[in-house]
């Protein structure tokens, strides 16, 4: 086993440490010249194997160049980070400077980091991305002997993550003997993320080291008072449980899936919070001011409760949490483990989490999410090919530090792994976008960013296209915002456009823990005041995750095994054995279809547990198909787990409705015909470069980024329909915004799988989505009462006995 530094080796003794074996492993990785994957659980030290090689390094052969840099998915991750770092390096006594870059830093921090950066740099892919498109960066990036990739699962699988891989090829090319290392915690494919950490894919050039498995996390569901409701999924109705669970401990996390459910569930604790316990709120919508406040607070143990969103999930340690709160289910055993590792931040003591599921399905969730953690599974990601608006930006990137030959870029681009498989044409073709903006646009000079030379090297065509790259370069593309603010100026956030526009003078809302009640609204501003009136929720586009392919496998197998429903509590044991009784309950293969009438309505259910996404897109294409048969669809609704779709003529025979056809021609169809592909190609556009969000000195409202890429949208959907741009948004489209490779699984077994069950009324197992269709017809202020009359309704029809 290699030796530490005395340095090191006095620090951990004075603090009576010994280092981790998976820590000295990864030093011996870095003696070896080795790349690195670590999987280890949080507080298992995985930050400081990262950086113990470097730390190594740079006791033994001292240099003022950058040594180490550190690739975070989150700024706030890279600021506790060098928090972190800092003080052992100062306890040593090191001269070793560590500082941060990101969208944040000040532009004199930036210019100086370029001429003489840190040993060590903390930064963003995005913000990496930048430092290549300067001239300098062959200079600042030729001495770098580690990159460190932290919280790789989370960004690896995306368009964030095709943007790094491309980063860190062009580093390879400029320092060869660079060395890759990437750090997780719940990591389920290693061999995948092997190979996209890789140099050219080749899997057998990282080393996978893994940590000592700490000890087991102490996670529990919290059954409710009375009984488990049967619709919902926030987990509100438990507010003072949960309440009682902050009182009886140091600090607390309460983690929720959607950023208007953070907001309620703030302010639902305040309204039982006797005691006046210091609560926060922290999600990505406040302003950058309200984070940084919250999370020091946090870091000084000022507060006894955060409510957060997925803004919290990753890396940032505060060692007195020790609980974390799940309302709502999970959706995925990975991120559930993610979440309980925020409660504390020792290897050798079970982090303690709660889950408090919304309704009986979210119930099964939970105890399925339990299962997959107690028997180590995590959920499964989808490895894709890296997206063109992206390589796009990258390749402007390039050629903004400088001039470069075709053969040469494209050899660099083969060796990341998404695009490993890039073939000569498309590159061309991707060239040829950048080049002039491609057949329809290229009358245009302002499209035109690249020129091919006479020595044959490409190079951008004029300084202002370098100038307008670096204002617009980025992957996060957020909805239209507007600055939520108060009439002195002071900002607390942002909201989406689309519910700034359903908002008039006088209207109220939750934000930022506040009532807010709104007094005029400005180009980009929403002018506001604090209230006592009672308000109403912001809503957040994009904001739903859906439940795992791991976990909706498990949900499927509780309905099929009576022998597991005695685990469960007794109102869950009724549902299911009532279920059983009046109907059917599925085989983990089947596909069960319920129909009945109910209120001269006629109900179709179809329990598919396919998550949200996928059913959002099913019940407009099956609606659609109904149309088209005479059926007088009058809507649908979908949960995680199942569609439920109301008509005014019955549903005889489902089959023809769930043809693996529909996604030929009636998919093509809605996607063409809805807003979906207009959005998606304002990402790509924005991504790709082709529309610009910032000017010199001059931001673009989201409206007129908006107009000018529906603008362009409409003259290549009408003069080039075959252009990168909208395929990319095809794609986009397809995979992030429909769930499409689980609509077409579900479609490929729906004909042999289908058990179809026509009932006198409604059953047991409807009743979750079916209060759905309430939600729908009731007046937000009246919705709370309404939705508890009609499940009460509902419940007594589907679990009456005779």
């Amino acid at each position: 086993m290699v030796e530490l530094p005395p340095q090191l080796s006095a620090w951990f003794a004075s603090k009576g440490w010994a280092p981790r074996r998976h820590q000295l492993e990864m030093l011996e990785v870095a003696r070896r010249g080795e790349h690195g994957l670590l999987v280890a659980a949080t507080g298992a030290g995985k930050t400081l194997a990262g950086f113990l090689p470097s730390l190594v390094e740079l006791i033994e052969e001292p240099t003022d160049a950058l040594h180490t840099l550190y690739v975070s998915p989150l700024k706030a991750l890279a600021v506790d980070v060098q928090r972190n770092l800092l003080t052992p390096i100062e306890e040593m006594g090191l001269d070793i400077r560590v500082e941060t870059r990101s969208g944040d830093t000040p532009s004199d921090r930036k210019a100086r980091q370029r001429v003489r950066p840190p040993q060590m740099l903390l930064t963003t892919p995005e913000s990496l991305s930048l430092l290549l498109s300067y001239p300098d960066s062959f200079t600042m990036f030729s001495g770098l002997r580690t990159i460190v990739v932290d919280e790789v699962h989370a960004f690896a699988t995306g368009k964030r993550g095709d943007l790094l891989s491309l980063c860190m090829a062009r580093l390879q090319r400029i320092a060869p003997g660079l060395r890759r290392v990437a750090l997780s915690a719940t990591v389920a494919d290693l061999d995948d993320y092997r190979a996209w950490l890789a140099p050219d894919g080749d899997i057998n050039t990282v080393t996978l080291v893994e940590g000592e498995q700490g000890a087991d996390p102490n996670i529990s569901i919290l059954i409710p008072e009375d009984r488990i409701p049967w619709a919902g999924h926030s987990g509100r109705y438990a507010a003072a449980q949960v309440m009682a669970e902050i009182e009886t401990h140091r600090t607390t996390i309460v983690f929720c899936n959607t950023r208007s459910l953070a907001e309620l569930i703030f302010q639902d604790l305040w309204t039982v919070n006797e005691l006046k316990l210091p609560i926060g709120i922290h999600h990505g919508s406040l302003s950058r001011e309200a984070r940084r406040k919250v999370e020091l607070a946090m870091a000084e143990g000022r507060l006894r409760a955060l409510v957060a969103t997925a803004s919290l999930d990753l890396g940032v340690d505060w060692g007195d949490v020790d609980c974390v709160i799940q309302m709502g289910a999970p959706k995925g055993a990975s991120r559930l483990l993610q979440r309980t590792g925020r409660a504390n931040h020792r290897l050798d003591e079970p982090s303690e989490a709660i889950l408090v599921p919304g309704n009986r399905f979210e119930y099964l969730e939970a105890r399925a999410a339990l299962d997959a953690v107690e028997q180590g599974e995590l959920d499964h990601e989808v490895f894709r090919s890296g997206a063109l608006d992206v390589l796009a930006q990258h390749i402007m990137a390039c050629a903004c530090a400088a001039p470069f030959s075709e053969a040469e870029l494209l050899d660099e681009l083969r060796s990341a792994l998404p695009y490993s498989a890039l073939t000569d044409e498309r590159f061309g073709q991707v060239l040829s976008y950048i080049e002039s903006g491609g057949y329809a646009l290229k009358a245009y000079d302002r499209f035109k960013r690249l020129t091919k030379g006479p020595d044959g090297l490409w190079r951008v065509t004029h300084p202002k296209f370098v100038t307008q790259h670096r204002l617009n370069a980025g992957i996060i593309v957020e909805a239209t915002m507007l600055n939520v603010r108060f009439k002195n100026g002071r900002s607390v956030g942002k909201v989406e456009e689309a519910f700034a526009a359903t908002l008039s003078p006088g209207d109220t809302f939750f934000f930022a823990g506040l009532v807010l009640e709104v007094e005029r609204q400005e180009v980009e501003d929403l002018i506001v005041r604090a209230t006592s009136k009672p308000a109403r929720i912001p809503t957040y586009g994009g904001a739903r995750m859906p439940i795992s392919t791991n976990l909706a496998d498990r949900v499927r197998a509780f309905l099929a095994s009576p022998e597991e429903w005695p685990r469960f509590p007794d109102d869950v044991r009724e549902w299911l054995e009532m279920q059983a009784r009046r109907s059917a309950l599925p085989a983990p293969d089947q596909l069960l279809i319920e129909t009945f009438e109910r209120e001269k309505r006629h109900h179709m259910v179809v329990y598919s547990f396919e998550g949200w996404n996928a059913h959002q897109a099913l019940g407009m294409l099956v609606t659609k198909r109904m149309e088209t048969f005479g059926l007088k669809p009058l809507g649908f609704v979908a949960s995680d787990y199942a569609i439920a779709t109301y008509s005014l003529e019955p549903v005889a025979d489902p089959r023809p409705l769930f043809s693996a056809d529909i996604l030929e021609h009636e998919f093509v169809d809605w996607v063409q015909q809805s807003s979906l592909l207009k959005r998606a190609f304002r990402e790509v556009a924005v991504i790709g470069g082709l529309v610009e969000r910032q000017h010199p000195g001059k931001r673009k409202t989201g409206k007129q980024v908006s107009f000018s890429t529906d603008l362009i949208y409409d003259v290549l959907r009408r003069y080039e329909p075959d252009h990168l741009l909208l395929r990319a948004a095809w794609d986009d489209a397809r995979a992030k915004m429909t769930d499409v490779g689980r609509l077409a699984r579900l479609l490929d077994r729906a004909q042999a799988t289908m058990l179809h069950v026509d009932l006198p009324r409604v059953s047991p197992l409807a009743v979750p989505v079916l209060v759905l269709i309430g939600r729908e017809r009731v007046s937000q202020a009246s919705a709370e009462d309404s939705l508890l009359i009609e499940a009460e309704a509902l419940v007594a029809e589907a679990m009456a006995t005779d």
